[in-house]
């Protein structure tokens, strides 16, 4: 049986409300440049863009390009985000991502999403937020928030992110496309979470394909 799915004006107006809610979303990680938001995105990875920052800001006073990054050394890195999980992973990849820059791109982030895959570390989720949120191109990075909305919506339902993110790619209309993905990562994150979505204060509850929609609580303090 055939996931059930929003048509062409449900999703429109699905965009048209999140954008009314926020007409400038962006992303929460806390960067300076483009390297930075690479090095956020990537240090993001199973982890809250939360902790990412606070792990970060010490860290991006120091360190603002590639170069500096690969001075300050694996040991020294470990040291300022050793409070983010898979830190030592995530260390060896950014000081190897650092020196690829410096080696084979004079120091800047490509502004191509396959070269962005190439560096070590960075995903095709990774690289659609960077050419998203860097250079303004309309892609889709899909993350598990992401995943859970366009599901559970019918937005664009998938059994894996790739499918999800072909649907979204097929489906979001203009001029909704460039940030998308930050309208459906916050909606998400803060209103139709994983265990309990918060579905009596959804601003698309009523378009939304979900059939079990969490109930206002009984103790809900009057407006």
């Amino acid at each position: 049986m055939a996931a059930r799915q929003l048509n062409r004006a449900q999703i429109f107006e699905l965009f048209s409300r999140l954008a009314e809610a926020n007409p400038a979303p962006r992303t929460e990680l806390e960067y300076g440049n483009d390297y930075q938001l690479l090095v956020a995105v990537v240090l993001s990875a199973q982890a809250t863009d939360s902790g990412v920052n606070k792990a970060t800001r010490k860290l991006f006073e120091q360190v603002k390009t590639p170069a500096q990054m690969v001075t300050l050394g694996e040991a020294e890195l470990k040291e300022h985000i050793k409070t983010i999980g898979l830190f030592n992973t995530k260390a060896k990849n950014v000081i190897a991502l650092s020196e690829a820059l410096v080696a084979n791109h004079g120091g800047e982030v490509p502004q191509d999403r396959d070269v962005l895959t190439t560096l070590p570390g960075v995903g095709r989720k990774t690289a659609n937020v960077v050419m998203n949120t860097a250079f303004g191109e309309e892609t889709f990075a899909v993350d598990t928030h992401i995943f859970r909305v366009a599901n559970r919506t019918g937005l664009a339902p998938g059994k894996n992110v790739l499918i999800v993110e072909n649907g979204l790619e097929k489906r979001v209309p203009q001029p909704f496309r460039r940030d998308a993905h930050h309208w459906l990562i916050l909606h998400g994150r803060y209103v139709c979470k994983a265990r309990k979505p918060e579905c009596w204060r959804c601003a698309i509850s009523d378009i939304c394909l979900y059939r079990d929609k969490t109930p206002a609580p009984k103790n809900l303090p009057n407006r």
